[in-house]
């Protein structure tokens, strides 16, 4: 007589492990990655090619921008603001360069690279909103920069920001002088 054997089936367990669950794993595994290796391509080539990240950039005419007038441009689908600042805008800058009200303490001197030209992009730091203050009626907050209507904050002439929940000054985008009447912008 043969004793009865015990397995973990008979005893109301789980089933023992098999050599057929690993490789049922295994091949999923391996089917997944071959899945995503052969769509990578695919995917990969809705990338813009590299000559046409190269040529992204704008060039702006600034002759007929009047001192005092301000800009919008275009550049990767940002709104960018150029500013033809008049001397007295350019003194409140510097004046305000160690200011114990800066947020993101910077001087003018080193957001501009002709200080009479400012070059920002026009989108709020906090939240991404477009700041009001490039028509000459719209509100610019106590320091004459430009103003966030959503939460409120406030940059001053050197897209620095004053006051509000933003808690970077306004981005600089890469540009260059061309000549005393062209820039480019990317």
């Amino acid at each position: 007589m043969s004793a009865p054997s015990s397995t973990l089936e008979e005893a109301g367990g789980p089933p023992p492990e098999s050599r057929r669950d690993f490789l049922y794993l295994a091949t999923g595994s391996i089917a997944t990655v071959g899945a995503a290796a052969a769509l990578w391509p695919l995917i990969d080539s809705m990338n813009p090619a590299a000559y046409v990240r190269a040529e992204a950039s704008i060039e702006v005419d600034l002759e007929p921008i009047a001192v005092g007038q301000r800009i919008t441009a275009k550049w990767h689908g940002k709104p960018i603001f150029i500013d033809h600042r008049p001397e007295a805008e350019i003194a409140r800058a510097k004046a305000d360069d160690h200011s114990p009200t800066l947020i993101d303490p910077a001087t003018d001197a080193s957001r501009v690279q002709r200080e009479e030209w400012l070059v920002v992009i026009g989108i709020c730091t906090h939240l991404g909103c477009i700041p009001l203050g490039q028509k000459p009626d719209d509100p610019r907050g106590p320091w004459g920069g430009w103003f966030c209507p959503c939460h409120g904050s406030i940059y001053d002439t050197a897209g620095r920001v004053r006051r509000g929940p933003a808690p970077l000054n306004l981005w600089l985008p890469p540009y260059e002088f061309l000549d005393n009447d062209r820039v480019r912008i990317g």
